[in-house]
């Protein structure tokens, strides 16, 4: 496994920790149909809030959240909207941003709620 596969795969573990020690529930990890593929899908308080994890050795060039294109939130949206038809979720939904940076041996998570709106939703 390439190395940068090996960061995120840790940086989503880490994403995972950190959401269930928020009181999330995980409902998905990696979830995908087709080429559409959502990180994470979890719930809270009758949210569903779709997860976009994004990893980085450094903050040095661009930080994590800011790798997420107008192309990444379409995709983003796209497969939410599958996930919901397949799942038949009728409630509300959030689209959230979680960047996590490697500190040493622990790891820098910044959770951003509501990153973007679907106007589809």
């Amino acid at each position: 496994m390439a190395e940068h596969n090996k960061l995120g795969n840790l940086g989503e573990k880490e994403a995972q920790k950190y959401l269930q020690n928020k009181g999330y529930k995980i409902r998905n990890t990696g979830w995908t149909k087709g080429k559409l593929e959502l990180d994470i899908v979890a719930e809270k308080n009758n949210i569903l809030v779709i997860v976009e994890v994004k990893t980085r050795s450094t903050d040095t060039f661009e930080h994590p959240k800011d790798a997420i294109t107008p192309r990444k939130i379409k995709n983003i949206v796209n497969a939410a909207h599958e996930y919901i038809t397949e799942y038949e979720w009728d409630g509300e939904t959030r689209f959230d941003v979680i960047s996590v940076i490697p500190n040493g041996q622990q790891f820098i998570v910044e959770h951003i709620e509501d990153a973007f709106i679907s106007p589809t939703f």
